[in-house]
């Protein structure tokens, strides 16, 4: 499994925004630079995450991109979710539980190995929503305390 650069440039914006202080505004040119995010890309995603309602955006002057929530409140599987979809490994898993749903082998309620997968599914979805962007910034601060002085 690996998530997809739009996944990634995503929670590096919203990481890189959480760092700091509330109310902040970040031009698109600005965040783009700093966190080497191809423009067009980012401009999509930010636009991703403003419907998504975890951005607001200020136009004008002084005006750009900032947080909505609180990183404490963003999870990464909210973010993933927001601009990838849901995480499905096979398609099958669509159909693991679901007596009147067939997945694509054709069983009612998914075959074996979609119900295995949707148990990955939803470790992987557990996982996600349990870490947040301000977990992520503080794991930033902890690296940067970290002397190599001798």
């Amino acid at each position: 499994m690996k998530l997809s650069k739009k996944a990634e440039y995503s929670l590096r914006a919203l990481t890189a925004m959480g760092r700091e202080r509330e109310g902040t505004n970040f031009s698109i040119q600005d965040l783009s630079r700093s966190e080497r995010i191809p423009l067009k890309f980012l401009e999509q995603i930010l636009l991703a995450l403003k419907n998504g309602g975890l951005l607001r955006s200020k136009r004008g002057v002084g005006g750009g991109y900032q947080l909505a929530v609180s990183p404490k409140q963003i999870t990464l599987g909210e973010v993933v979710t927001l601009v990838d979809g849901p995480f499905d490994p096979i398609p099958c898993v669509n159909a693991a539980g679901k007596p009147t749903m067939k997945c694509e082998c054709g069983i009612n309620g998914g075959c074996a190995l979609g119900q295995t997968f949707a148990g990955l599914r939803d470790e992987v979805a557990r996982w996600l929503s349990e870490r947040t962007v301000a977990q992520i910034i503080e794991k930033e601060r902890q690296r940067e305390t970290v002397s190599f002085d001798i």
